[in-house]
């Protein structure tokens, strides 16, 4: 049998542009990614803490260093700049290897161009 689990978590990470007129998805500095354990074209959901939105999308690979996370097409009407936002991923495997599976979490600073914790 296999399940879906939460595999990977950028916490609380500060959105830095909304693009509506671009053709979707959300872009997302390298080096939060690499820390992440995220790769681009892996589908993420976002958690708006400011306005308790939810969405799913796919990532974009950002500048490395730039701190930039924007959400891209519709997905720009449903955050503002500045917002504050979780983005997670998930897997699918094996039951008995989920049971054991530690997912990555990382704490970006509120700039998003460092790591904390």
């Amino acid at each position: 049998m296999q399940i879906e689990i939460f595999k990977s978590k950028i916490h609380r990470v500060t959105v830095t542009e909304a693009d509506l007129n671009y053709i979707g998805s959300i872009t997302i500095d390298e080096d939060l990614l690499d820390a992440a354990n995220m790769i681009e074209g892996e589908k993420v959901q976002i958690v708006n803490i400011n306005n308790g939105e939810r969405l799913e999308t796919y990532i974009i690979k950002g500048l490395r260093g730039s701190g930039n996370v924007c959400l891209n097409g519709p997905a720009a009407r449903r955050v503002a700049v500045g917002d504050v936002v979780i983005i997670i991923s998930y897997a699918t495997m094996e039951f008995e290897e989920a049971k054991s599976f530690k997912p990555t979490i990382v704490f970006p600073n509120p700039e998003n161009n460092k790591i904390e914790g």
